[in-house]
Order: C-alpha cells, then structure tokens, then sequence
C-alpha cells in the first residue's frame, strides 16, 4: 500500500488528481480503528498532516471570522485563543477520545469520515460553519447545512480535499454537550451545540438523525417566545420541541427513544445555561 506525505498544498491536490481514489489521511483516528478490525482495506493513502495550510488557524476580530485548518488537532483548540473564540468547540474538543486522540484528531478528519456522532459536527452546523475545499484547479466554498448531505456522504467532490473551515464569531453564549455510556472515551449516543447570536438562538443536534440536525422549527419558536421571557417551563418546552425534531435510531450503542430524551434534556439545560451568563 502506498502512502504519499506531500508537503504542500499543490503537492497534496496534485496526487489526489492522479489519485483519485486515494484515502486521504489527518490524525488517521477513525481509518485505524477499521483498518484494525479488517472492515477498510486502503490501496492508496494520502496523508495531509505535513501540509502547513492545513495546519494555521487565525482569530480575526475586526472580520469577525475564524479560520482553522483541516489538520489542527482538537488539543490546539481545547485552551488558548481558540476556546475563548469558539468556546462550544472547546467543549466539543475536550470530550474528543483520549489526549493522545485529541493530539492526532482534527475537524478536517472528522468532516471526512461525516459521521452523525462526529463530535465537532453539531458546532459547526450551529456556528453556521463553511468548509472550503480545494482541487488541483479550482477552490470553493460550502456552507455546512450543504456539506453533510447523509450518513457519512458529503458533497465533497473526489478530486478535492477539505482544507479548512471558516466560522463567524457570535457576540453571545454557546455551548456543547453530550451523552455517552461512560464519562470519557465514548462516542456520542446524543448531543447538542446551543449558541445564541443577536439574541437569538440556534440548536444543532448530534447521533439522533441520518445527518446533523439543525432544530430549525424550535428555533423560531423560542425566537418567537424571546430569551427575555425564557423560564424552565419555557425552557422545558423548548427541549420538547427540539425532541420532536430529532430522528434518531435503534442500533447497538442506544435506543431511539432514550436518544430522544436525552436531546430534549440536553437541549433545555444548555439553553438555561444561555439565559443565566
């Protein structure tokens, strides 16, 4: 099996060209685990960790955006300027796997692999996210809501590679939480990202559907209501209707039904947490 290390970016979308069915590789934090198992047998791999555009990130106050690469690992976004600028990602990140995991992982892999339980998912769909993409010939742009288009299916194109995300700072709370089987090394059986921007309030909802879920319906109900006259039985029916939204499964980590109670639970704490800072 092949592997290519480029070290630039026209190296790395110059192989994919030629490679097109190469897997391209980050921290290699899921590829591993179904190497392992015998489930992924790679004839080509492509690994991004050596670019260094993958690798900048860029807090920009006066535009108002952040910019993080597709290999910056999670433990570059637990601390520093990066969790105060995106303080839900700092949640996200830290209930990634174990430091070592943390160390290696990175949104670009996680938005590769697009799993509905992908930790930092729901924040970039509740962040209002874009993900920049880049050929040997042309970049682009796509918003998150049109970049996760099924379970594990996205709209990247097989000639291009994920470089990065942008997201706009919010001038108010957000936050991330979740429910797994233990209280660490667990993937998500349900979570939810809350921020609130201009006052108003944006849910995303992580493990409970084919794709990330943005709970648009109890958006512009609570919009409606006014985070003024949010109270915990406003903020119990928010979490009603954000369970409602939700369309999760039966399989071997979790019931259908205890996804959809821990989602409306959720969603109602994080949204008293909101009103409360």
């Amino acid at each position: 099996m092949p592997v290519f290390i480029p070290s630039s970016l026209a190296e790395a979308t110059h192989l994919l060209s030629n490679n097109p069915s190469a897997h391209l590789l980050t921290g290699g934090t899921d590829l591993m685990v179904e190497v392992n198992f015998n489930h992924r047998h790679p004839e080509t791999v492509i690994s991004l960790r050596k670019v260094p555009e993958f690798q900048q990130w860029n807090v920009d106050n006066i535009t108002g955006l952040v910019h993080i690469g597709s290999s910056v690992p999670y433990a570059m976004m637990e601390h520093g300027e990066l969790a105060q600028a995106l303080p839900a990602l700092a949640e996200a990140a830290r209930t990634v796997g174990s430091p070592q995991i943390r160390a290696a992982g990175s949104l670009g892999g996680n938005l590769g692999t697009c799993s509905p339980a992908g930790d930092s998912l729901p924040v970039l769909s509740a962040l209002d996210a874009v993900i920049h993409l880049q050929s040997e010939t042309a970049s682009r742009s796509v918003a998150f809501a049109d970049f996760m288009v099924g379970p594990k299916k996205t709209s990247r194109l097989p000639n291009e590679i994920i470089s990065g995300v942008t997201i706009p700072l919010i001038n108010g709370w957000q936050g991330y939480a979740k429910v797994g089987v233990r209280n660490a090394m667990v993937i998500s059986i349900a979570s939810v990202c809350l921020a609130i921007h201009d006052g108003n309030v944006r849910v995303a909802l992580g493990s409970v559907g084919p794709t990330i879920i943005r709970g648009s319906e109890s958006e512009a109900w609570i919009n409606s209501v006014g985070l003024e006259n949010v109270d915990l039985s406003v903020a119990k029916e928010f979490g009603e209707r954000v369970r409602a939204e939700s369309r999760p499964i039966n399989d071997h980590r979790s019931t259908a039904e205890y996804r959809r109670h821990a989602v409306g639970v959720l969603a109602t704490r994080l949204l008293l947490r909101g009103i409360q800072k």
